[in-house]
């Protein structure tokens, strides 16, 4: 292959790995081209898996790993044993320059310390932030952050909208980004003074990588105005499992009534089209693949419970965003 992708890929982190991590190695595969993946992990239960699909044998390599991070290990211990572990040895990958990004579906906080440990932060950048995509009636939002950082300062904020829209637009090039801070009201003088002082900071600072909409609260976000939301950690992740837990309540809910009667059966029939639509609008693995923005290489986590279907989505997003040149975007942009 000429200059290939090459995606460095934690086989052992998650739920059912390494078994859904090659299951969608092989789905993303199939659909890509120009992709090498730096597979990290044991050998011995990789290989026969990697057999048994069609990846083709000139697209990957294996690098044996005794040791691998759990769900339980916290971030220290994790540290501390890690460095003969699939997670440490794919991000020490993008470190020696042997992979241009890397995809885990293990332990989020042993992911965070590990990559900090290995890489360095973008100059001017202080805090790193976790982005993830959300669907909106429009396209697509980029959320940040969703929980690496409890507290934030203006300058934080600041510095997530520029690296925020830096993702956006190179995840959708077409697009113009457009950030909103996430607030308890849509008037100037809302919210406490981190937010007041980082919306006048962004309402005095014209760029040409985002408009400034000004505050969102949270009943907008789906509504596609805009396409940049930031807010701190603490705020963002609450949002994010509540959207997750009301998108769940509302597909079983939904299951539930259409197949509790001879009349709800005959109208999901009428109707299979229209909510087979419904249902991917929902479906978070599509969505999978959220990316640990400030370093200066490229960190992508996927949800840990997700499928192969959703591991495939988290390496489609690696792919984008090399391809969509990231890094160098927050780099030129950033102030």
């Amino acid at each position: 292959m000429d200059n290939p992708i090459r995606i460095a890929v934690d086989a052992m982190g998650g739920d059912n790995s390494p078994q859904k991590v090659i299951k969608g190695i092989e789905i993303h595969s199939s659909t890509s081209t120009n992709i090498f993946y730096n597979i990290f992990g044991n050998e011995q239960i990789i290989s026969p898996l990697i057999n048994k699909t069609k990846i083709n044998n000139n697209n990957f390599k294996i690098f044996h790993t005794e040791n691998s991070i759990k769900d339980e290990d916290s971030p220290l211990s994790a540290a501390k044993k890690g460095k003969d572990s699939s997670m440490w040895q794919s991000i020490e990958s993008l470190k020696r320059m042997e992979s241009d990004a890397i995809v885990s579906a293990g332990n989020t906080g042993a992911l965070f310390v590990i990559a900090k440990l290995n890489l360095s932060m973008i100059e001017g950048i202080d805090k790193p932030a976790l982005s993830a995509l959300w669907p909106n009636r429009n396209g697509m939002n980029v959320v940040l952050d969703l929980g690496a950082n409890i507290e934030c300062s203006e300058k934080n904020l600041v510095d997530f909208s520029f690296m925020g829209s830096a993702l956006h637009k190179s995840l959708f090039e077409k697009e113009d980004a457009k950030v909103a801070l996430l607030n308890i009201g849509s008037e100037e003088l809302k919210g406490n003074n981190i937010i007041k002082n980082t919306y006048q900071q962004l309402n005095e600072n014209k760029n040409s990588l985002f408009e400034f909409k000004g505050y969102i609260e949270g009943n907008h976000i789906m509504e596609g105005d805009v396409n940049v939301i930031v807010t701190d950690g603490f705020t963002g992740n609450i949002a994010l499992k509540t959207a997750e837990g009301t998108a769940n309540f509302i597909t079983s809910e939904l299951k539930s009534a259409l197949n509790s009667s001879i009349l709800g059966k005959i109208s999901t029939l009428l109707n299979i089209k229209n909510l087979k639509r419904f249902k991917k609008k929902l479906d978070p693995r599509l969505y999978n693949g959220a990316i640990l923005l400030g370093l200066d290489k490229p960190v992508i986590k996927s949800h840990g419970s997700t499928d192969e279907v959703g591991f495939a989505n988290s390496l489609k997003v690696c792919e984008k965003i090399i391809n969509g040149k990231l890094i160098d975007k927050i780099k030129k942009n950033i102030i």
